[in-house]
């Protein structure tokens, strides 16, 4: 299985500013996820970070363990040139797949997306592995097919249930009511637990 959507691929977007995933700030779903947290202390990931938008407004919420990850360095440069106070040992210039830690929440945000089809039981796994026990996967999928070639590759309800509910507990997967103007109607909200093991 190899992933032609790499490095140089997404360098490239970015640097052509071919980033219509990007709607420029933390969107309103993780927004008010996030305001409902009281435990500064939980340890963040935020995969497939770009910008970094839900990072920079965890982080301006108190939560200073935030992590943010990519495996293009271009918008991770950019995000430390723009939140200077951000720190270093917290930004991971990797892939995904290759990164090793312990999170209590990982942040879905246009990462599930921007992944090939085939890479999603693999996705779902190492969610697992990244989740401390008890640990929670928050975000939003699309929840609808694309004409074009991708990414984003879509999906729909049953499809994503049936993927994640071996390895996690579906706390919510449904229909986004906040979420932004173009993406209304096409998007779940989901907040998922790592099982434990019996």
């Amino acid at each position: 299985m190899s992933n032609i959507l790499g490095e140089d691929y997404w360098t490239l977007r970015y640097q052509h500013n071919s980033i219509g995933w990007d709607v420029g700030e933390v969107t309103k779903p993780i927004k008010q996820y996030l305001d409902q947290i009281d435990n500064n202390w939980l340890k963040i990931l935020v995969p497939g970070a770009g910008n970094g938008y839900e990072a920079h407004y965890a982080l301006k919420k108190g939560f200073l363990n935030t992590n943010i990850l990519d495996i293009s360095s271009y918008p991770l440069q950019n995000f430390q040139l723009t939140h200077n106070g951000f720190p270093k040992n917290q930004i991971h210039h990797i892939d995904f797949f290759d990164h090793s830690d312990q999170y209590d929440l990982i942040i879905e945000q246009t990462f599930f997306c921007a992944l090939q089809p085939e890479f999603r039981p693999k996705y779902v796994k190492k969610m697992n592995e990244l989740l401390k026990p008890g640990g929670k996967l928050v975000g939003l999928l699309f929840n609808r097919q694309f004409d074009k070639a991708g990414p984003p590759f879509g999906g729909e309800l049953k499809e994503y249930q049936k993927l994640f509910e071996n390895d996690f507990n579906i706390l919510k997967m449904e229909e986004c009511y906040n979420s932004i103007t173009p993406r209304q109607g096409q998007e779940l909200f989901f907040i998922l637990q790592k099982k434990s093991k019996v």
